[in-house]
């Protein structure tokens, strides 16, 4: 059975010149963060830009996802839509895909009730039959999920293993745990303290740009080095200040870092998201020497 814990980037989704997926560069994102030592990845999420991505899209990229790893990394997919169906349907090719898990966000634009959400989750679980990961990012789908609903969920979803928790009350990390759930925590500077909280390990972004001091503090926690551990999250909260520093051009700055530091062309954004200006790039490159990451 597969432990759903560690380090677990949020991979980006790499474009091409003309806005289409760069598959080879996603397959080189992906060996990067292997070889560093992460434990999986967060397919096509919030960070994959997914819901930019057509349904062909976003099953391409379960495919590659689980051919890269080849069994070294586990991959949990995304498969969130607005539509039942569509949902379903996605989490259908990833179970054919052979994704290890799958993700889904509640569905957005319209504030569903707690039942119709219920139902969404029943039915998308059912039709990969795979661990389900539930995805509580209140932020961006107007709804946060709690301990009675979650507990609503465990009662009619079998396959609910877990969660990312994204959503800024931190101490439910704590509840979520003490119900025998994987919960991932989805902010990467709160990595350290969320483990003391119970959380099974850390899903964002930031780390597939830089994953080595997410590794590191993983690590030194795991060993009992907590001195060691505070360090490394101290050094992976500069990196997430660093992809964070251009506001909402989080996907454009990720992509500059790791086209730097891997010598490939990750591309910018897809539209509407817009790319750096060369003041920005000139900046994000200044700040990810000064952090050391010019190189892998």
């Amino acid at each position: 059975m597969i432990s759903f814990e560690g380090v677990v980037p949020a991979l980006i989704t790499p474009m091409t010149p003309d806005g289409a997926v760069n598959e080879e560069a996603l397959r080189q994102v992906m060996e990067f963060n292997i070889q560093a030592g992460v434990q999986g990845f967060w397919v096509a999420g919030g960070s994959g830009e997914s819901i930019l991505l057509d349904d062909a899209e976003n099953r391409r990229i379960a495919d590659i996802a689980c051919d890269q790893t080849q069994g070294r990394a586990f991959s949990i997919m995304h498969v969130g839509a607005a539509t039942t169906l569509r949902a379903a349907r996605l989490a259908e090719h990833a179970a054919q895909a052979g994704c290890e898990a799958i993700c889904c966000v509640p569905p957005f634009f319209y504030q569903r009730e707690d039942d119709a959400i219920v139902e969404h989750y029943r039915v998308v679980a059912a039709a990969a039959d795979l661990p389900f990961f539930v995805y509580n990012v209140p932020q961006f789908t107007g709804k946060e999920i709690l301990v009675d609903l979650m507990k609503r969920f465990r009662d009619a979803i079998p396959q609910l293993t877990g969660l990312k928790h994204s959503a800024p009350n931190l101490p439910l990390v704590h509840d979520f745990a003490e119900m025998g759930l994987a919960c991932l925590v989805g902010n990467s500077t709160l990595m350290l303290p969320a483990l003391t909280l119970g959380a099974t390990g850390c899903v964002d972004g930031p780390p597939n740009a830089a994953p080595e001091p997410w590794v590191a503090l993983w690590r030194a926690f795991r060993q009992g080095d907590l001195g060691q551990a505070m360090e490394a999250q101290r050094q992976a909260t500069a990196v997430t200040e660093l992809a964070r520093s251009c506001g909402p051009k989080f996907h454009s700055v990720a992509k500059a870092i790791l086209s730097a530091r891997l010598g490939i062309d990750c591309g910018s954004a897809r539209a509407p998201g817009l790319p750096l200006t060369p003041d920005e790039h000139r900046r994000v490159m200044a700040g990810m020497r000064a952090l050391g990451l010019d190189r892998p």
